[in-house]
C-alpha cells in the first residue's frame, strides 16, 4: 500500500499556548483537506495536554523530511515603534501556496489566518476538546462579559498593550447587548490589569482555568493576543466578540492590520473612536488601503540611514517621543556634568 504524503509542522521554545494552536490546526486542517496523513513535531512543548487529549499525528522527526516550507512573511517599515523601524510590522495576509501544497512537507510560519482551517470548525471542536474534569463552566452567565487582557511583555511595547479606551468604548457596546451586563477580567498579568482597568475584578487561574473561562462565556472582548482565539472560535456559548481593529497595531496603525490574517468572520472589531466594525467591513477597508497606501508599495524594503529616522518623526507615533525623550535625557545630563 503506498504511504499518504506528509503534512507537518514543529513546535518551537517561546511559543504561547495560542501560537501553538494555530501551527496545530492549520497543519491538521491542511492534511485533512488533502487527504493527507499529518505530524506534529516537538509536541513535547504543548502546553496544553495536562487538559487536552491532542492527536499529533505520526511520530517523526525532523531529518525525516526533505521539503521545507516556511510560510510567506510581508512586513512594512513605519514609525509607529522602534520594532517597526528597525524590524519591520508583520502585515502578512494569507499565503496562497499554504493549501496547494502537495507532497511531504515540514511547514513553519504564524499560520493564523482563517482560510487555512475555517471549513473544519466542527471537526476543530472535537480536535481541541477539553476535558470534562477541567472544563469549568463557573463563569458561564448569560449576562457576564469576560474581558481578556495581556499583559506581560506587552505592556513595555505601547504599540501593543491596548489603552484603556478600548477597554471602555468595548464596555459601554457590549452594554447595549444587555442592560444587565456584568464585567470579569481573566488575564495573564492581574497586577497589569488592574492598572488599566481598575473597576473591574481581575483572575488569573491556571491555564486550563483561563482557557475555559474564556470558551465557556456568553460575551468576550478580547485583547490582541492569541490565546483567546481557539477558546472563542470553538465556543457553543459565545453570543458577542469584540476585539481590537488593526490588531496587533490597534494603538497606532492607520490602516494597516499587524497582522492581516487575523480579520475572523465571528469577530467585532472596534477602533480608536469606538466604532465597531464586522470582519467583511474591515477586509473592504484594507483592500482599499493596500492600493493606496505608499506602505504597500514597498513592502519589505527596509528605508537606509537617515529615510528611518525621518519615518520615524514623520509618525505621530511612538518613535518620534521616544528620540525626544532620549535627546532630553542626554542634555540633562551632559548640563549636570558642567
Amino acid at each position: 500500500m503506498e504511504k499518504k504524503p506528509i503534512i507537518a509542522t514543529e513546535l518551537l521554545k517561546g511559543q504561547g499556548l495560542g501560537n501553538q494552536l494555530f501551527c496545530y490546526v492549520t497543519t491538521r486542517a491542511l492534511a485533512c483537506d488533502k487527504g493527507f496523513d499529518f505530524a506534529i513535531l516537538g509536541r513535547e512543548l504543548l502546553d496544553c495536554m495536562s487538559f487536552m487529549e491532542l492527536d499529533c499525528g505520526l511520530a517523526l522527526e525532523k531529518e525525516d523530511f526533505q521539503e521545507v516550507y516556511h510560510e510567506r512573511e510581508d512586513r512594512i517599515y513605519l514609525g509607529n515603534s522602534r520594532h517597526d523601524l528597525e524590524h519591520g510590522c508583520y502585515i502578512t495576509g494569507a499565503d496562497e501556496r499554504l493549501p496547494a501544497l502537495d507532497q511531504t512537507t515540514l511547514l513553519y510560519g504564524n499560520m493564523q489566518d482563517e482560510s487555512y482551517f475555517g471549513n473544519y470548525k466542527k471537526e476543530i471542536k472535537t480536535w481541541l476538546r477539553v476535558k470534562p474534569a477541567y472544563d469549568c463552566m463557573d463563569y458561564s452567565r448569560e449576562n457576564l462579559c469576560i474581558i481578556n487582557i495581556r499583559g506581560g511583555e506587552y505592556t513595555s511595547n505601547p504599540e501593543l498593550f491596548l489603552r484603556r479606551r478600548y477597554w471602555l468604548d468595548a464596555m459601554a457596546l457590549m452594554r447595549q447587548q444587555r442592560a444587565d451586563m456584568q464585567f470579569m477580567v481573566v488575564t495573564d498579568d492581574v497586577s497589569a490589569a488592574g492598572r488599566i482597568l481598575p473597576e473591574v475584578e481581575a483572575y488569573h487561574f491556571d491555564l486550563a482555568g483561563d482557557y475555559t473561562a474564556i470558551k465557556n462565556a456568553h460575551y468576550l472582548i478580547l485583547s490582541n493576543s492569541t490565546f483567546a482565539f481557539f477558546p472563542a472560535f470553538t465556543s457553543d456559548t459565545v453570543k458577542f466578540i469584540i476585539a481590537p481593529k488593526y490588531w496587533a497595531r490597534h494603538n497606532v496603525s492607520d490602516g494597516y492590520w499587524a497582522s492581516e490574517q487575523n480579520i475572523y468572520s465571528d469577530f467585532h472589531y472596534l477602533d480608536r473612536k469606538g466604532n465597531l466594525f464586522t470582519a467583511k467591513e474591515c477586509r473592504e477597508a484594507l483592500d482599499k488601503y493596500r492600493q493606496e497606501s505608499p506602505y504597500y508599495k514597498r513592502i519589505g524594503k527596509k528605508p537606509a540611514g537617515m529615510a528611518l529616522v525621518a519615518a520615524g518623526i514623520r509618525s505621530r507615533g511612538l518613535v518620534y517621543s521616544d528620540l525626544m525623550v532620549r535627546a532630553v535625557r542626554s542634555l540633562k545630563r551632559r548640563l549636570k556634568r558642567k
